[in-house]
């Protein structure tokens, strides 16, 4: 069995402290919380950002960079900035939210194709992934590919033919986010026989969903996300303490089925990275 990464996506945009007081708000927490699941076994840290007064999920640059550079200053872990745009309302809502890419973190996300969440339409129209992809070609970022249905797969493989993102390319199956495709076994497969040949991939399973769907991507080869902004509860009714406690487990899924944990450069060496200067 090839190396697995462990991700860990510290906050998202939905948890809050009302639902899990462990919900990580300001910098230094993002931050902290990011170094503890490195310690914990994750190769890469998925980053959003909050308003550190309200906890509201934002894009404001200084954030990402205050984040960036406490994580970068105490470990070696992979860092992964999103672009998916928090609560942005301005007139280049493209240019916005790609400002995370001027920081050139190793990754950055890019979402291919809308969804319906709960209470919103998550856009992400052809134009954005084209520009997306381009820019962060431009600034040498591994841009990873998250996809909620099939669809958006067919997508991805047309820009991939099209040039538009470096070899080897790196999805991240989202399953069970709002309306896109339910997180069951059946779908999880599917979806992964969709995927181009040769490519890395990861699963991340919402909720309760999220141990089933981690475990049956290592089975089938591939990587895993974990942490708050998919899910709070270590099990039925009972809340995590902390992301790296879901670190944890994750790794110990791994060992059990007698895999291997990547560590931040084998993860660099995988996807194809530079670490940063």
């Amino acid at each position: 069995m090839a190396k697995t990464i462990i991700s860990a996506a510290v906050v998202g945009s939905g948890p809050t402290k009302a639902m899990n007081p462990a919900v990580p708000y300001t910098p230094k927490d993002i931050a902290d919380a990011a170094i503890e699941c490195h310690k914990a076994g994750a190769a890469i840290t998925h980053i959003h950002v909050r308003d550190p007064e309200t906890g509201i999920v934002c894009s404001r640059l200084e954030l990402f960079k205050e984040v960036y550079d406490r994580i970068r200053d105490a470990c070696d872990i992979v860092i992964n900035l999103t672009t998916s745009g928090g609560n942005i309302k301005g007139d280049n809502i493209i240019e916005e939210r790609l400002e995370p890419v001027t920081l050139k973190p190793e990754i950055c996300s890019l979402d291919i194709g809308s969804v319906n969440f709960a209470q919103r339409v998550f856009m992400n129209p052809p134009e954005w992934g084209i520009a997306a992809a381009e820019r962060m070609r431009e600034n040498k970022v591994k841009p990873e590919i998250e996809v909620f249905d099939a669809g958006h797969i067919r997508q991805a493989r047309k820009m991939l033919d099209d040039g538009l993102f470096e070899d080897p390319p790196y999805f991240q199956l989202c399953m069970g986010p709002g309306w896109g495709i339910e997180a069951t076994p059946d779908n999880l497969i599917f979806m992964k026989n969709l995927l181009p040949p040769n490519v890395q991939w990861s699963a991340l399973g919402v909720g309760r969903a999220q141990l089933p769907t981690i475990t049956l991507a290592c089975i089938l080869g591939g990587h895993m996300r974990v942490g708050f902004e998919d899910n709070i509860f270590m099990r039925r009714g009972v809340l995590l303490d902390s992301n790296a406690q879901m670190v944890d487990h994750a790794a110990s899924i791994v060992e059990k089925l007698q895999g291997e944990i990547a560590t931040p450069n084998d993860a660099r060496e995988m996807l194809g990275l530079t670490y940063p200067e």
